[in-house]
């Protein structure tokens, strides 16, 4: 019973080196391997063990795997592999002030073929057509705004 306990923590703890130092599968082939074994020995001792510690290791392994997971960010090694990436307080990747150009008027700057550059409300944003392209100088009206992309159709002068 005991070799069975030991091979079973050895497996773990496999599962857990393997997440910290890939080794293309070699560490999770031995960790695989020192469970089997770890079950198998407990079949031998009596059913209800090997039954008892087949159970273990359905709740034990996906366990493992999750914390080793959850913890690898927080080793000095991973801090250096792992990207920081956006949280809650960062900045957001769109131009506030382009929300409220929602139907407003504008200039080409560059043709948009079909992203280019208007002249909305004073300043220069980047825009974008469904599809079509339209020359540099055409009067535009912004259709839709999502997030930092400012969609634009051709209007005629005289409706401006």
């Amino acid at each position: 019973m005991t070799a069975a306990i030991v091979l079973l923590l050895v497996g773990l703890a496999l599962i857990v080196a393997e997440v910290f130092l890939p080794s293309l599968g070699v560490l999770s082939v031995l960790a695989t391997a020192a469970i089997v074994g770890a079950i198998a020995l407990a079949f031998q001792e009596s059913r209800a063990t090997g039954i008892g510690f087949l159970g273990a290791t359905a709740v034990l392994v996906p366990t493992t795997i999750v914390l080793g997971f959850k913890l690898f960010p927080r080793t000095p090694f991973g801090r250096r592999m792992v990207a920081g990436g956006l949280s809650f307080g960062s900045q957001p990747s769109f131009d506030e002030r382009d929300l409220a150009l929602a139907g407003r008027l504008g200039t080409l700057e560059a043709d948009c073929r079909p992203a280019g550059v208007a002249r909305l409300d004073g300043r220069r944003v980047d825009v974008v057509t469904r599809g079509e392209w339209i020359e540099r100088g055409a009067h535009v009206r912004v259709v839709e705004v999502q997030g930092n992309r400012v969609v634009v159709t051709r209007v005629e002068p005289d409706k401006t």
